[in-house]
């Protein structure tokens, strides 16, 4: 395995990422590739999740579920590595294919843009787009549940939108990078609590929580970093992140979300409603002030710049020990 040439592909990739996004007039005209992984999971949960079936056979066809999704993703990867191979420059062409699978400019024009709705339109305005990127209930939202809200989601998907996919890159190359999203996207529209996928989402649920380990991690750890570049309470945001995102639901949510929290000075997380329904979560870096402002978002744009740019400062310098 040729970790070099895996760094340099996850380095080309975060550097297209960061300077052209998901741009829509391409998405617009062919389907995303998360799209189609989304449309396979769809077709399997049609054809495998049947409601008349016993508990275990439905946790059984839904390991059966996860187990195609990863392989295919894998085979998909390794084909794609294969064939870019041999032609020229095909290394910046597999970081372009991997940068699909990257989230870093999006996630940043997604949170910018509920700040830019407060500016323009007000409450209103930001819960409908903060309604974009979170799945409770916008209409519950004060000012301060919206800017947090936006926060943890920017917090969060900087684990499993950017370090995640470039850790398992490195680790395993193309194939690597696209078997994580169709791992993430699958816990996504199956692994839920939910009458219907309560048990067959349970092995893609567990699987994500698996793959997710390391870099929640890891990203906590950036965010510290990050901090002490910003000269922001580095101290306060490793302690918060070590004491509280174990009392987090997610195994690794937390871990993100309460280092943000520490560096800002801000509690997040804390009880919220889901469907109608309260989830009464413990807050992330508790110590903090819950009345997050618009202006907090802002900050927290800011301190997720400086972690973007520790990142991929990260795998230069594994690029140079691996070479």
């Amino acid at each position: 395995m040729d970790l070099a040439h895996n760094a340099l592909v996850v380095l080309i990739a975060l550097a297209i990422d960061a300077l052209v996004g998901d741009p829509d007039t391409v998405w617009r005209r062919i389907a995303h590739p998360v799209v189609l992984i989304g449309r396979g999971v769809a077709a399997l949960d049609r054809r495998l999740n049947r409601l008349d079936l016993d508990e275990s056979e439905r946790r059984r066809r839904g390991v059966v579920a996860i187990t195609i999704v990863a392989l295919a993703a894998l085979a998909t990867g390794a084909l794609i590595a294969w064939t870019l191979t041999d032609i020229p420059f095909g290394v910046f062409a597999e970081g372009a294919v991997a940068s699909v699978f990257l989230a870093q400019k999006s996630l940043y024009l997604h949170v910018a843009a509920v700040r830019r709705a407060f500016a323009a339109g007000g409450l209103e305005a930001a819960r409908k787009a903060v309604s974009m990127i979170v799945g409770r209930d916008p209409k519950r939202l004060d000012e301060a549940g919206v800017s947090r809200a936006a926060i943890e989601s920017l917090a969060e998907n900087f684990a499993d939108g950017v370090v995640a996919p470039a850790l398992w890159g490195v680790a395993l190359g193309l194939p690597g990078i696209i078997a994580y999203k169709a791992i993430n996207t699958a816990d996504s529209m199956i692994g839920h609590k939910t009458e219907r996928h309560l048990a067959f989402g349970r092995a893609a649920a567990r699987l994500d929580d698996y793959v997710n380990l390391a870099p929640a991690r890891l990203s906590g750890a950036i965010v510290v970093v990050a901090a002490l570049l910003t000269r922001r309470p580095w101290r306060h945001a490793w302690t918060a992140m070590r004491r509280d995102a174990p009392l987090h639901a997610s195994p690794n949510a937390g871990w993100p979300e309460a280092a943000a929290g520490g560096a800002l000075g801000l509690a997040l997380g804390g009880p919220r409603s889901y469907g109608g329904r309260l989830v009464d979560d413990p807050y992330m870096n508790r110590d903090g002030d819950p009345q997050a402002t618009p202006q907090d978002i802002g900050r927290a744009l800011r301190l997720y710049l400086t972690a973007c740019a520790v990142h991929a400062a990260l795998w230069a310098v594994a690029l140079a020990v691996f070479i």
